[in-house]
């Protein structure tokens, strides 16, 4: 996918005072370069750093607030009292402030220089109560923040800072997206439905449907030529079928479904869509229920939903953002069936046909197979299996007056066997603390059937999203107790309505 942080950046704010005199607010200025320096250089961290000039007082604050708020190219704002900075100047900067926030408590130096300290090194390095005057104003005015402790060379701390960045990335794009629902969704389902106006308003995404012959018109509008660059990076990148072979006897059918890719992408690009959902009882005058398309499209950074599930789509992509860059990758799952033999469980997750191949490093094999729904020609699709390691599950949920993210820390493992008969891509995962606990938690919080899978990113890039976007998340890891989980269901719910207001 195009690099999403190409010419992003993240602002460097340093408060200050004009009490200490000129001496010494030079020496702020070169210190606080040299901080944003620092973490600019990390390797790990996605977007630019940018310096600002040392802030002293109120009026530039404000300013330099209202002008991250306007520099579409500013994904979000780490400030650091690098002195002692009067809180009350911070009011009606951080009231205007529109762009996440992320509070670093840290100094110049790592070392003190026991020897040689006096009240000059003092009242230069006055972070350790200059940050906590700023945090309590902060907090006084439920600004939402992620705080970070420790010195910018510290790995860890530029880990915390880096997913942080990749969480207001995250952010970004969802305030931006375009979505388009390819019809409507599926009838009588309960967890694809919801608000789409709330969404808007909550997330920032345009949630919107045209209709499928709409796409129909681009299909049929495609030409051989088009195709056939397709069909050459299918035979270079993937195992194909023999029947799907050049002169094999169902080769029209991988030529329908590349026809269907392109004009996917064509209609994707020139209506700015970042996302998009399908459904397979809304197909219009498609020949197929679109599965390679929807994979490689996916693979390419696009979010996804089947059955007309736009938030689903909407998780997809923000995974696709926060993650572009780093090892694995983030795809449309569903929780499909389980191993529940004692000691031994695991959830097996698939879909009919629209699982990203990012989730492996193998080669897919390209193949074609009846598909019992949709009442259309037997689709083509990707098959293979998902790469172990760690990974997060992640589902979106529609509350009525809120939405709610679940999301479970996971173990992706090997089948217990090959899977000779399973014509669809697939991922089998072991959820923290165990089966059981997982599962019951997950049913207790109504989280959804589809989700996001991902295995470039962990639990805390999600829940600095939802810090950031103000939205609740349940989180299930190695350390949640049934009991515990539903008791902090119950605060979250009394927390969120008050948050809300009358």
């Amino acid at each position: 996918m195009q690099n999403p942080y190409e010419n992003k950046t993240i602002w460097f704010l340093t408060g200050s005072q004009d009490l200490y005199g000129e001496e010494t607010l030079v020496q702020v200025e070169q210190q606080s370069r040299k901080v944003a320096e620092q973490l600019d250089a990390a390797e790990e961290i996605p977007a630019a750093i940018t310096w600002k000039p040392i802030l002293k007082d109120r009026g530039a604050i404000h300013e330099a607030a209202l002008a991250a708020n306007a520099d579409p190219d500013c994904l979000g704002v780490v400030v650091w009292m690098h002195t002692f900075s009067p809180a009350k100047m911070w009011i009606r900067g951080l009231s205007a402030l529109d762009k996440p926030l992320l509070h670093l408590h840290t100094q110049a130096d790592a070392a003190l220089p026991w020897d040689t300290i006096d009240m000059d090194f003092m009242n230069l390095n006055q972070a350790a109560h200059g940050d906590r005057e700023f945090a309590y104003m902060a907090t006084r005015m439920g600004v939402a923040r992620k705080t970070v402790v420790g010195h910018a060379t510290d790995p860890r701390v530029r880990s915390k800072v880096s997913t942080w960045v990749r969480a207001a990335a995250g952010w970004h794009t969802l305030r931006t997206l375009k979505l388009c629902r390819f019809g409507d969704n599926m009838r009588n389902v309960a967890v694809t439905e919801g608000d789409k106006t709330e969404a808007e308003i909550a997330l920032g995404s345009s949630v919107n449907t045209w209709a499928v012959n709409d796409l129909v018109e681009v299909v049929e509008q495609t030409t051989d030529a088009e195709v056939a660059p397709l069909l050459k990076e299918y035979e270079e990148l993937y195992e194909l079928a023999p029947e799907l072979t050049e002169g094999g006897e169902r080769r029209e059918s991988l030529v329908y479904a590349a026809r269907q890719e392109h004009a996917m992408r064509s209609f994707l690009e020139s209506g700015g869509f970042g996302a998009f959902t399908t459904n397979f009882e809304d197909l219009g005058g498609l020949r197929q229920l679109p599965g390679i398309a929807v994979q490689r499209l996916m693979a390419e950074g696009y979010g996804f939903g089947p059955e007309g599930d736009w938030k689903t789509a909407l998780l997809v992509r923000a995974a696709k953002v926060m993650g572009c860059g780093l090892a694995g990758g983030a795809s449309l799952m569903e929780d499909y069936t389980y191993e529940m033999t004692p000691g031994e469980e695991k959830i097996l997750g698939a879909h009919m046909l629209e699982v990203c191949p990012s989730l492996t490093t193998a080669k897919p094999r390209v193949e074609i197979h009846p598909l019992g729904i949709g009442d259309r020609e037997d689709p083509v699709r990707m098959v293979f299996t998902a790469d172990p390691g760690e990974g997060v599950v992640v589902a979106m949920a529609d509350l009525r007056e809120r939405f709610r993210l679940t999301a479970n820390t996971v173990e992706l493992v090997r089948p217990d066997a090959d899977l000779p008969n399973l014509p669809v891509a697939r991922a089998v995962w072991e959820p923290k603390p165990d089966f059981a606990t997982s599962a019951e938690c997950w049913l207790t919080a109504g989280s959804a059937h589809h989700t996001v899978l991902t295995t470039a990113l962990g639990a805390e890039a999600f829940e600095d999203l939802a810090e950031i976007a103000g939205v609740e998340l349940a989180l299930i890891d190695e350390g949640t107790t049934t009991r515990g989980f539903a008791q902090e269901l119950k605060l979250n719910a009394a927390y969120h309505r008050l948050a809300q207001g009358l």
